[in-house]
């Protein structure tokens, strides 16, 4: 019986391997270390914002591919998840994407409220003060972020909001 085994064992192991889930594979998951975009060589995927009012949303990387949608706000938070010469393909929150030039983007961190009229509280607690009130779309200015708290400004307001109810920041980011 032990003989058996050894051979199923082997078999396994030859399958994992084959598959790509040999042991380098499984230790490379588990350190989770981030993508590095081939062009920039900064993490991907990571979030930036429109730098202009209007920006064409491409099928591909190039002039050339037709335009699926044109980004009419500036400020409007979007992730990179890929990168191709002087273009980065980008997401927004709902999911929506394509080809974008890297010149129309911004370093400059905003998020979008996704949830309907959340408060920006005073500290980072839902017990704390309520300085105002934020409606879902509204665009903001990342600030500080906690584990669960994120401070953003907009209209004149600086105050503290879950990071459940905004969109343009990664759930376990930290800003200082």
């Amino acid at each position: 019986m032990l003989k058996p085994m050894r051979h199923l064992l082997r078999t396994i192991v030859i399958l994992a391997i084959a598959s790509g889930l040999g042991a380098s594979f499984v230790a490379a998951q588990q350190t989770a270390e981030p993508i590095l975009g081939p062009i920039t060589n900064l993490p991907l995927p990571r979030y930036v914002s429109l730098k202009g009012t209007e920006a064409n949303v491409r099928r591909g990387p190039s002039h050339t591919h037709p335009t699926d949608w044109v980004l009419m706000r500036a400020g409007t938070p979007l992730q990179i998840t890929a990168e191709f010469e002087h273009w980065r393909r980008v997401r927004d929150q709902d999911n929506v994407g394509g080809w974008i030039h890297y010149s129309l983007l911004s370093g400059h961190r905003t998020v979008v409220v996704v949830g309907q009229r959340i408060p920006l509280h005073e500290e980072p607690s839902e017990t704390s003060r309520t300085i105002a009130l934020a409606e879902k779309g509204v665009i903001a200015s990342l600030g500080t972020c906690l584990p669960n708290w994120c401070e953003i400004e907009t209209g004149g307001f600086e105050g503290w909001v879950l990071k459940s109810e905004i969109w343009g920041v990664g759930a376990a980011e930290i800003r200082e």
